[in-house]
């Protein structure tokens, strides 16, 4: 797993600032006809993915980035609803392969968000804040016991697979974990 020092680094935040320059670009072309408040809203959704994104994983809890991406995702679904209806508009037909690309980022943008989040629903560590020296070692002793036991798992998986499908270890194995084809 790979941790993550820096919220730039974060692939869902390049993602999200991928979706500021869509709209920076989209905006600074669209037709004067697109009001200014739609405009507006618009780039405050687009800036809150990054920002909450960012401010949750700085606060250093699992919880409070918890919340942080859920706003994060908030506001990518602002965004599709904004696209969405922009595209509807019959004088923005000109637009509407840019709109569709803006689109697509913006729902990448929540895929990620939703499955950071996911993860980390079930989580044991409480976040960075609550870590000290004997937490990590606990957490990484805990980890590395359970690559562990994945790696035996399907080492024990590769080697019943080798076997005949009549024989009677392969039958068990398939028995308790399902089929191996």
């Amino acid at each position: 797993m790979t941790t993550y020092q820096r919220f730039e680094d974060l692939p869902v935040w390049q993602a999200a600032a991928e979706l500021y320059d869509r709209c920076d670009d989209f905006l600074e072309h669209a037709p004067k006809r697109l009001r200014y408040s739609f405009r507006d809203q618009l780039e405050r959704a687009v800036l809150s993915v990054s920002n909450n994104i960012a401010e949750g994983f700085e606060r250093g809890t699992t919880n409070e980035l918890l919340n942080f991406l859920h706003i994060a995702r908030g506001s990518a679904g602002e965004v599709r609803s904004m696209l969405g209806l922009a595209r509807r508009r019959p004088w923005m037909s000109e637009f509407k392969a840019e709109i569709s690309e803006f689109l697509t980022v913006a729902e990448t943008c929540s895929r990620q968000l939703r499955g950071w989040a996911d993860s980390l629903q079930n989580s044991d560590i409480e976040g960075t804040r609550h870590l000290n020296e004997n937490s990590r070692r606990e957490w990484k002793q805990k980890k590395a016991r359970q690559e562990s036991l994945q790696k035996f798992h399907e080492q024990q998986r590769a080697i019943a697979a080798k076997l005949p499908p009549n024989h009677p270890v392969r039958m068990q194995w398939e028995q308790k974990h399902g089929p191996l084809e």
